[in-house]
């Protein structure tokens, strides 16, 4: 699939760009990484498949506590990405082309962080009883902010529950997301320096990062705008 001389809502046009049929992205809490899935699909024309972190009753008594409930809100979210996929599945979705702020292998990472020793095991116990074989993705876009950043934009979007979320815990989350995207190899992978940008308000910000990554077909990548 190509857009031919499609204008987008970053009033660009990509005239002959083949695109990635399945986008995956990434990052911390606060990131922006549903932002920037929605305007992709917006762009593309693609379905979304997006976290619902609202629907998990668990999520604000995990950010008070994060030890008392660390297991119920990571279960949660587990039973939600089988219950994503196996949709999926039922409905043939695999081909359409879309776009998701998550990838699965993110749930283990999210495990490790928040869970001790037995919960973890039996986290990893009910995963391997689960059928959670996703599409892969043919981009991975994995975005990157410093604390400062993420704390901004955690306050600006004023979610009340995402009031409790502290440094120490934002910056164990950016630790374990280095660490998985060191490894990382499933498939392209474009990492993004989002300090300085900002998609949803400057039209430029978004343009100049969707030109770039439909360069990105094969490998790892680094865009950093703000160098």
């Amino acid at each position: 699939m190509v857009i031919e001389n499609s204008e987008t809502p970053g009033e660009f046009s990509l005239p002959g760009k083949p695109l990635p049929k399945f986008i995956a992205v990434e990052g911390n809490i606060g990131v922006g990484k549903t932002t920037l899935a929605k305007k992709l699909a917006a762009t593309f024309n693609y379905d979304t498949l997006l976290e619902r972190p609202e629907e998990n009753p668990f999520l604000a008594r995990f950010y008070r506590d994060p030890k008392g409930a660390a297991l119920p809100t990571q279960l949660h979210f587990l039973l939600q990405r089988s219950q994503q996929i196996q949709a999926l599945r039922q409905n043939d979705l695999f081909e359409p082309v879309r776009v998701a702020d998550f990838l699965i292998e993110k749930d283990q990472l999210f495990a490790q962080v928040t869970l001790d020793k037995n919960e973890l095991a039996l986290y990893q116990q009910v995963f391997r009883h689960l059928t959670l074989e996703a599409p892969r993705p043919d981009l991975v876009i994995y975005l990157q902010a410093p604390l400062e950043v993420l704390q901004t934009r955690i306050r600006n979007r004023g979610i009340p529950a995402e009031r409790a979320i502290g440094n120490e815990y934002l910056a164990t989350l950016n630790e374990a997301y280095t660490r998985f995207f060191h490894h990382y190899d499933r498939a392209p992978l474009l990492i993004v320096n989002s300090e300085e940008i900002d998609f949803a308000n400057h039209p430029e910000d978004y343009r100049q990062l969707v030109e770039y990554l439909l360069t990105v077909t094969n490998g790892r990548h680094y865009y950093n705008p703000g160098s």
